[in-house]
């Protein structure tokens, strides 16, 4: 099966700034209750996804594209480029920030924590 592309353009996603495109590789009814998103998300110039928590499952980002601001749980903030992953653990909360004036592409997977 072949499938075409869906992209939901999102502005002020989880009360970040500016907006971002989620291209959506697998939807949540196609992870088999493995997780909730699979997708190649673009966070615009001088955007960002806000400061949120991930309760019952976690969600690494591997950016492909640009450079970022990465925020972690304990309020670190680490400078992303192409090739750099970035975890985050069960409960735990973070951020992702451009504050340049190019696109940054991060692949993005939501995995629930526990499969029943």
């Amino acid at each position: 099966m072949v499938k075409k592309e869906r992209i939901v353009k999102v502005d002020g996603l989880r009360d970040g700034r500016g907006s971002v495109e989620i291209h959506h590789v697998l939807e949540a009814d196609e992870m088999m209750g493995h997780g909730t998103m699979y997708a190649k998300v673009v966070i615009k110039p001088q955007s960002s996804i806000g400061w949120h928590q991930h309760v019952g499952n976690t969600e690494p980002y591997y950016i492909l594209k640009g450079t970022g601001v990465f925020v972690d749980n304990d309020g670190s903030r680490t400078e992303v480029q192409p090739g750099d992953v970035c975890t985050i653990e069960v409960g735990q909360w973070h951020s992702i920030e451009n504050n340049t004036d190019e696109d940054l592409e991060v692949m993005a997977i939501v995995l629930n924590e526990n499969l029943k």
